[in-house]
């Protein structure tokens, strides 16, 4: 029996998360407490943890083709600072989908500090979704720990769409051979937003793989910072890592700062890393205007390209379509015309 479509009952009117699709089941959690907990069957448990926050488990050997998301808000009931920290574990030889979305029911000046402790156990496969759609006066930083152990897997997406000062603090330990670890981000920053994304990615043991994708686009004054470390312990042979930070700055005033790292202490390995910045290629825009394309259209047509080959490594169909018309609304200005909402039509 498949997991059933439904929001929870205790989630305000005035919002509905129109991000995931029928095969989707919705879990709540306001100001960092969960509403209820949610089971499915032998394979599936997730609760509240204390004081606040949430603890995930996948069952060892449970295949669950479904997505649950769990949807995470600030609202008016509580305006102080919030720090919690959510668990998720992963079972030995489990397959598992996971959305996680961050959003905001009021335009008060929040202030967020979660930390998510992942355990990937040996041989599962897990894919997690990150959607960021705060309002642009709310600050969140997300601290990432995650472990994988022998022959498991796990495709991370994050995707950032809205946030006065995004923080994500990626810290990976693969301490299993055959572990694969992917990570793909998607930050759009405009007005006088921050995003920052910090990763230390590292190879402790022989025969695993990492990649990393983070492209971001730029607007007005905004600002990003992307840092990342790729690091090969001594002994961790046959290492293949790869990291690649990519940015598209449609203002003079926009700034972005890029540092990749490479820390190889073995001596078998494929590793590489680079990172760029630019603008809109003149030239192209000039052969779409050319073929009767408006300059503004072209314009977006070059950032939806640019920005396409991340949003593709979403797995689920239907979520990264979702996905892609959010963030072509977003590079529209769409959400701009609601300047007094908070919910950014997600």
């Amino acid at each position: 029996m498949a997991l059933q479509y439904k929001y929870n009952p205790a989630i305000p009117d005035v919002f509905r998360c129109r991000v995931p699709l029928p095969g989707t089941h919705q879990a709540y959690l306001s100001n960092g407490l969960l509403h209820e907990e949610v089971s499915y069957e032998d394979k599936l448990h997730l609760s509240a943890s204390s004081p606040m926050g949430f603890d995930l488990k996948i069952s060892p050997g449970a295949q669950i083709p479904e997505t649950l998301q769990i949807i995470s808000v600030r609202e008016t009931g509580q305006t102080v600072d919030l720090q919690f920290s959510n668990l998720l574990d992963f079972g030995a030889g489990s397959d598992s989908n996971v959305l996680l979305c961050t959003h905001t029911l009021s335009l008060d000046e929040f202030v967020t500090l979660s930390e998510l402790n992942i355990n990937i156990q040996q041989g599962s496969r897990v894919n997690i979704v990150i959607m960021q759609n705060e309002h642009n006066g709310s600050s969140h930083k997300m601290n990432f720990k995650i472990k994988q152990a022998q022959d498991s897997y796990l495709r991370l997406n994050i995707v950032s769409l809205h946030g006065a000062r995004l923080e994500n603090n990626i810290d990976v330990n693969l301490e299993g051979e055959g572990g694969i670890c992917e990570l793909n981000g998607v930050y759009l920053v405009s007005g006088k937003q921050e995003i920052l994304t910090y990763v230390n990615m590292r190879h402790v043991v022989p025969n695993c793989h990492s990649s990393q994708l983070f492209k971001g686009i730029l607007d007005n004054e905004s600002r990003a910072v992307f840092s990342g470390l790729i690091n090969v312990a001594k002994g961790a042979q046959k290492t293949e890592a790869y990291q690649a930070n990519h940015n598209l700055l449609l203002s003079r005033k926009a700034k972005v700062y890029a540092q990749p790292h490479l820390e190889i202490n073995a001596d078998d390995v494929k590793c590489s890393h680079g990172a760029t910045s630019g603008r809109l290629d003149e030239l192209a825009l000039f052969y779409m205007r050319s073929r009767g394309i408006g300059l503004e259209e072209a314009k977006l047509l070059q950032q939806l390209a640019f920005i396409y080959d991340v949003l593709e490594k979403v797995n689920n169909v239907p979520l990264r379509n979702r996905l892609q018309e959010l963030v072509e609304s977003r590079l529209r200005g769409e959400f701009e015309q609601c300047a007094n909402c908070s919910i950014n039509c997600c």
